[in-house]
């Protein structure tokens, strides 16, 4: 394999991507579907998350907390007032300082912490502000500080958000739309004209186009995820570990892509297999939409280890150990999905065999 076909190649794909139909619609489509959604549900443009604090005795942490970009400040003069806040909707999470909290941490004494977080918060807002808390302690402390938190929630509790339960779906749309229908697209097409016979007669392998092909699937595919996060504001604060969940994805979106592409003789039948196996691709999205639906049926389907890590990280502020197993199982996917495409690439040597 050559590096430098490949680029050639990719180059390419790049020129002629956005001249095709199918390149514009992959990305126009779940961006407009997205900002309708948020016109309709008023989240377009949100307000950042909203801590209160009560330190009596002063402390770093107010300070520190001011300076996050992620968060909005608020102190108050007493636990009550606090209370009051949180309670009414004017903070979204509140915690009150005990007198030494700066001495003890940096001394790592262990030390609980009672968070009164509001009921109808979102629930990406409380994540944030929980990660952004423990983050700030560990600054102020110089290590991992043995700090609990209790939370207590004070108001009338809300379900899931529409706008939170569709999002996932809408991830899932960006990020195979682009990193499916591009590659797959491109084959089929190539096949009909029959220019991938004539580059088979230069040096230039199979395996060779194929990758430059599920490479622009890829980009196209992690690309159209971004921006659906960026635009519902869902990277959290865990934004690297969400993009590495969405290349996983994409690399499975490409793998699909480029099987499909392989497999099939037209467009048409491209379309017929989309629709009728829809199912397998979003149906995670759609049982997390229904609460009461059990949820442990979303495991039995491949995308539901994109979409369970992106909820998790986006929406319920969890780490890398929160979804290191599913991200594993993810990236077992990947690879079996590479091997299928080696395998069947080494059986269509012959280009009359992928006509």
């Amino acid at each position: 394999m050559s590096p430098r076909r490949v680029a050639i190649l990719l180059g390419k794909e790049l020129v002629q991507g956005p001249k095709n139909f199918i390149f514009v619609w992959v990305i126009v489509g779940p961006v407009a579907i997205s900002l309708a959604l948020s016109l309709i549900f008023g989240t377009l443009v949100g307000e950042q998350p909203r801590l209160g604090i009560v330190a009596e005795a002063g402390s770093e942490l107010v300070r520190k907390a001011r300076e996050a970009a992620t968060i909005a400040v608020r102190t108050f003069n007493s636990a009550s007032a606090l209370r009051q806040a949180v309670q009414s909707g004017v903070v979204d999470m509140g915690v009150v300082l005990p007198a030494d909290f700066d001495t003890s941490i940096r001394k790592g004494d262990k030390i609980t912490l009672t968070a009164f977080i509001w009921g109808e918060s979102p629930a990406r807002s409380r994540a944030i502000l929980g990660v952004t808390l423990i983050n700030l302690v560990r600054e102020i402390a110089g290590q991992e500080p043995p700090l609990e938190v209790q939370s207590i929630a004070l108001g009338e509790a809300v379900e899931i958000p529409w706008n939170e339960r569709l999002l996932p779906l809408i991830v899932l749309m960006a990020v195979f739309l682009g990193g499916m229908f591009l590659p797959a697209t491109s084959i089929i097409s190539e096949k009909e004209k029959r220019t991938l016979t004539a580059l088979r007669v230069t040096p230039t392998t199979l395996e060779e186009i194929f990758l430059a092909k599920g490479l622009v699937g890829i980009g196209l595919s992690l690309f159209s995820g971004v921006i659906i996060l960026v635009l519902n504001q869902a990277f959290g604060a865990q934004p690297l570990l969400l993009v590495l969940v969405l290349a996983l994805g994409a690399v499975m979106a490409a793998g699909l892509g480029l099987l499909l592409g392989a497999a099939l003789k037209n467009i048409t039948t491209l379309f017929a297999v989309w629709k009728s196996g829809g199912i397998l691709l979003f149906g995670p999205a759609f049982i997390y939409m229904f609460p009461q639906i059990p949820q442990w049926i979303g495991r039995i389907f491949p995308t539901y280890y994109i979409l369970q890590p992106v909820i998790e990280v986006s929406q319920q502020g969890a780490g890398w150990t929160g979804v290191a197993t599913n991200i594993f199982i993810l990236i077992g996917l990947d690879f079996l999905l590479i091997v299928s495409i080696t395998l069947a690439l080494k059986r269509s040597e012959q280009m009359a065999l992928l006509a």
